[in-house]
């Protein structure tokens, strides 16, 4: 009866074996979310260290960052002055905040003296002003020179989460360039910049659109979060370390 009884107490080996098969799921699952935020991390801080080195450039002329983008494909944050006139008629609306309040950055096409386009985010206005009749006064005419940030193109849209373009009531979620260009109503054969260009903080007439709305200093809580992952992972070994303890001992 006693060794029965042993028996009987004794732990499950099933139940020991499916214990620890999740529970190595799970811990493999939470150290790769730990070392996935350790990589975002690093891509982070060199991201931030080249907004920093761009952002204090001096502002370079047209053609050294059109060849920047020709031979990297990466003109992001790079400080760019460019002189062309605005075709105003053609202003696209980016859905955005700006101190707490909710409205639209204002992608204009500019057309440069040599016949090209390039759209130039001219910053925000309020929601109940995306009527550009409401803001004439900063629908500046004639040839104007504009300083401000290159910014790349998106491959595509960043996430799914994120609502699909109204192109019919100009309102666009995600930049998408190719479109927004498209729909501007520009000359037939126009060639557009590969890039788009984050006008500075220089007011316009009227205050409206407000420059410089150009994010630059972007969150870094990966560390957080990767801290966060692998102390769940220990405390999960931990756990099972218990547990497995306890099953061995018949508890």
């Amino acid at each position: 009866m006693s060794g029965t009884a042993g028996v009987a107490a004794g732990p499950s080996r099933p139940r020991v074996a499916l214990l620890l098969g999740l529970g190595l799921v799970v811990f493999v699952i939470l150290v790769g979310l730990g070392t996935w935020q350790v990589e975002r991390l690093q891509w982070k801080e060199g991201l931030l260290q080249t907004i920093d080195q761009r952002t204090h450039q001096a502002p370079a002329p047209l053609a050294a960052v059109e060849s920047q983008f020709a031979s990297t494909g990466d003109v992001d944050y790079t400080p760019v002055t460019v002189t062309g006139t605005f075709l105003h008629k053609g202003e696209r609306h980016f859905f955005a905040t700006w101190e707490g309040a909710a409205g639209f950055n204002v992608y204009t096409p500019l057309q440069l003296d040599d016949g090209r386009f390039v759209l130039v985010n001219r910053g925000f206005v309020p929601y109940d002003l995306k009527d550009a009749a409401k803001r004439p006064q900063g629908q500046v005419p004639g040839s104007v020179t504009i300083t401000g940030l290159a910014r790349n193109p998106l491959d595509g849209k960043p996430s799914m989460m994120l609502p699909d373009n109204d192109v019919a009531k100009n309102i666009f979620y995600w930049k998408d360039r190719d479109v927004m260009a498209a729909s501007a109503g520009l000359p037939a054969g126009a060639k557009l910049l590969p890039f788009f260009i984050d006008a500075d903080k220089t007011p316009n007439p009227g205050g409206l659109p407000v420059g410089g709305v150009t994010i630059i200093d972007l969150p870094n809580n990966h560390l957080q979060y990767a801290v966060t992952w692998y102390g769940l992972a220990a405390a999960l070994a931990g756990v099972l370390f218990v547990r497995l303890r306890r099953l061995a001992k018949g508890g």
